[in-house]
């Protein structure tokens, strides 16, 4: 699928996501209201029943206004020409609650001697709660008789109503989660693909060179005229040798890759001297330092240098760090490593002045494959499996790698491993 077809897809889908979930939300707010309108139709209803057999258990008359007032969303003011008992304004209001299933409320009785409400009762389906007081709530101007009730889970009981609707949104939103996690999978497997096919391109390359010298030094040792001219042969005799050794390397290099793969190393521990190992390192890299004019320094200040590890491996790591100073550089390279002793292990700094690192691509040249974008420009070769497996090997030493660098001014590896 090519990058333009994945992205109108990709938009075609979150447009028709955010058209299903605006839909739903629409559609959804529009049952809400609908159910708080019936659920203020029964409250008044529910009210209305109350206050009509109040007023015949007071054998008064029934006035021609409204009996019950809606002061708010959950507040609620019924009239009463006449006294209100309080035990049978609580029967009432149970009773006529529950034919409608209506839970979750408060009421209070205004007391026309002290002109102020006194709590009745806090209703919920499980528990009734004895009240003294009524929550601050607004007051009619009326010295007559009435009684509010009011609401303080309207909201939660009308939603608990909303049953079908509560579990469509449930749905919808696992089809958004399902979706953003799809697409992120999507895009993770193309980058994945992207990086694998530039990973075969480059390993095509880096097969193809050896293989095509070692194949003309070959065709020209077969001149049987060759034995007369020693040097001749001795020098396509050293290239048929030096291109092996690089098909080696590279053969040893996609080995590494499948043990990563695996995440199983192989570790061989023994006591170690790092010191030692940068000494051979350094020295394994002098003839490609010397061929672009380079040196390396090492400051082995650290006091105990001896960790746990496997060698081979941890030699890997130094010569993978020397060798990416030497590739990564277009001056003549100088690298520095250095040594000091930390409460939480041994810390080795690997510092260079080749072109360095933007800030923006730090976090990702230790991922599997991944190269830092040059361009057009391929002058330098490599699988992008260096620092992964210097970051892979580390961590299976119980250690942690870190990189400063600013395009430019070089870059600084630096690697903790515990002594223990």
């Amino acid at each position: 699928m090519s990058r333009n077809t994945l992205r109108i897809v990709i938009l075609l889908a979150a447009i028709s996501i955010i058209g299903i979930s605006v839909t739903q939300v629409y559609w959804f707010r529009k049952a809400f209201d609908l159910r708080a309108n019936q659920f203020n139709r029964d409250v008044t209803t529910s009210l209305n029943n109350v206050a009509l057999k109040l007023i015949e258990f007071n054998r008064g008359t029934i006035p021609s206004s409204s009996l019950v007032s809606q002061v708010s969303t959950n507040y609620f003011v019924v009239l009463v020409n006449g006294p209100i008992d309080a035990a049978l304004l609580d029967f009432l209001l149970t009773t006529e609650f529950q034919k409608r299933g209506i839970a979750h409320y408060e009421y209070g009785i205004y007391d026309c001697v002290d002109k102020c409400m006194r709590g009745g009762n806090y209703i919920t389906p499980a528990t009734t709660v004895q009240k003294t007081t009524f929550p601050e709530t607004p007051r009619l101007n009326n010295d007559g008789y009435y009684f509010a009730v009011q609401f303080p889970m309207v909201e939660a009981n009308i939603l608990s109503q909303m049953g079908i609707w509560g579990f469509s949104s449930i749905v919808m939103l696992v089809v958004i989660l399902f979706f953003v996690y799809s697409l992120f999978v999507i895009l993770k497997q193309k980058r994945l693909s992207e990086v694998q096919n530039d990973f075969i391109n480059n390993m095509t390359h880096e097969f193809k060179t050896p293989i095509s010298t070692i194949a003309i030094s070959s065709q020209v040792l077969k001149d049987p005229s060759i034995v007369s001219q020693p040097d001749r042969l001795l020098n396509y005799a050293s290239l048929i040798e030096t291109e092996n050794n690089r098909l080696r390397e590279q053969v040893d290099r996609v080995l590494q890759m499948a043990q990563l793969e695996k995440k199983d190393l192989g570790l061989n521990k023994t006591y170690c001297q790092i010191h030692e190992l940068i000494q051979e390192a350094a020295i394994h890299n002098t003839v490609a330092l010397e061929a672009k004019g380079g040196a390396i320094e090492i400051h082995a200040n650290a006091k105990h240098s001896t960790v746990f590890g496997d060698k081979l491996h941890l030699s890997n790591v130094i010569n993978n760090l020397i060798d990416n100073a030497i590739k990564y550089n277009h001056r003549p390279p100088r690298v520095a490593i250095t040594t000091a002793d930390s409460p939480a292990g041994l810390r080795i700094q690997v510092t260079d002045n080749g072109i360095g690192i933007p800030v923006d691509e730090q976090k990702r040249i230790f991922e599997r494959f991944y190269r830092v974008p040059t361009g057009n420009i391929h002058d330098v070769k490599g699988f992008g499996l260096g620092l992964h497996y210097v970051k892979t090997v580390i961590e299976h030493h119980r250690g942690s790698i870190a990189v400063e660098s600013k395009p430019g001014a070089g870059s600084t590896f630096s690697i903790l491993i515990p002594l223990n």
